[in-house]
């Protein structure tokens, strides 16, 4: 697979490709915006006292890359013999990283409404699984490869050291919207923001939940109830129902909300994907886990 093939050019459209691969025939999805390339197993040399889902490292045109096994992640039982397997060579939150997967199936470009956020029965804050996708007689697991690199490695996260190197904050009385799937990071962020003066915060799980409450306002008052409730949107983009750009794109295009500051404060934010949010009119995109970027950004943008 070529880099970058088959990324949907258009911004907002709330659509996604999904790659599926397959672990124990059981089949998962990851966001195609995620994938560089995905090429045939190399040798792995092992490292000492690794993480254990860390198999080891591969070179890779000059790049010393790290290998986890999705398999282990999972807690799947292991197998002797796997013929088809492949490495999933990916990049987010400004790092590259490669998943051994037991093979990769297809390319499903599909939209975010088709995909459902996981029961609360078997979600929790340490849940690998963002979203649940219908297949006919099968269903097809969307995994949280942010909360998986976090777990290998704590430092890749969002953390309040990084806000009190910032210097003593005062207690702010703006009001903050927003939208973030993962339970983890929106206690993380809830956390961290407080610590930068920032604790008036309304959470929301995804853009659809959070546009349905800016919409619920009285429209014959609501230019002034949104200012009042409401002075910043802080999105992600891999959300559930609908996605960070679309959810951007709906509020820029609206006669009363356009006037919000809109961050898009997500893992897939690179200089190659900039121009995305830019299209759908961003007033700001911070990659995770920058967040004294972030808190900075707040500072100058909030009405």
């Amino acid at each position: 697979m070529k880099e970058n093939q088959g990324i949907l050019l258009e911004s907002g459209t709330n659509e996604l490709e999904i790659i599926e691969f397959e672990i124990n025939h059981n089949r998962y999805g990851i966001n195609v915006i995620k994938v560089k390339e995905i090429i045939q197993p190399a040798a792995i040399t092992p490292i000492p006292h690794a993480h254990p889902f860390v198999m080891g490292i591969i070179q890779l045109r000059g790049e010393v890359l790290p290998v986890v096994d999705i398999r282990k992640v999972l807690g799947a039982a292991r197998q002797e013999k796997v013929p088809h397997q492949k490495f999933i060579v990916s990049e987010f939150n400004q790092q590259k990283i490669v998943f051994q997967v037991d093979n990769v199936s297809m390319i499903h470009r599909i939209s975010w409404d088709q995909i459902e956020k996981p029961s609360q029965i078997y979600q929790n804050e340490a849940s690998q699984v963002i979203g649940v996708i219908k297949r006919e007689n099968e269903m097809l697991l969307l995994l949280d490869f942010e909360q998986i690199l976090l777990e290998i490695n704590p430092e890749t996260g969002i953390n309040v050291g990084m806000v009190k190197q910032l210097g003593k904050r005062e207690r702010s009385s703006k009001k903050l919207l927003i939208a973030e799937d993962s339970p983890m990071l929106r206690k993380l962020l809830f956390d961290t923001l407080n610590e930068a003066g920032y604790d008036q915060i309304e959470f929301f799980e995804n853009g659809k939940d959070a546009f349905e409450f800016l919409t619920s306002v009285d429209e014959a008052d609501s230019e002034k109830r949104i200012e009042e409730c409401i002075q910043l949107i802080i999105t992600d983009i891999e959300m559930p129902q609908m996605d960070g750009h679309h959810f951007t794109k709906k509020v820029k295009e609206h006669p009363v909300f356009s006037k919000l500051p809109i961050i898009i404060f997500s893992s897939l934010i690179t200089e190659d994907l900039k121009h995305k949010g830019n299209q759908v009119g961003a007033d700001e995109q911070i990659s995770k886990p920058q967040i004294s970027e972030l808190v900075q950004s707040i500072d100058r943008l909030a009405l």
